[in-house]
């Protein structure tokens, strides 16, 4: 069942999140269902943890290139950058 919800941001952002969508044949609450269900499948600590928080902030700063990793890639990969 779908919910209704109304939030604010900084137009450019909904700009470029508007033609990213788009340009992607979605719309956009597929694409915020999207992230928030990516954010919400995890336990994470803090928002930097986010395994989406780096694509989150290119999308908001321009185009973005999306690469699909595995769970465990992106696990071994926030451990090596904690070296």
């Amino acid at each position: 069942m779908d919910a209704k919800l109304t939030l604010s941001f900084d137009s450019s952002v909904i700009e470029k999140a508007k033609e990213f969508a788009d340009a992607r044949g979605i719309s956009l609450s597929r694409l915020t269902e999207y992230l928030y269900r990516q954010v919400t499948s995890g336990s994470y600590i803090s928002i930097d943890d986010f395994p989406i928080a780096d694509w989150v902030n290119q999308v908001a700063d321009g185009e973005a290139v999306y690469k699909r990793r595995s769970r465990k890639s992106t696990k071994d990969e926030y451990y090596n950058s904690r070296k």
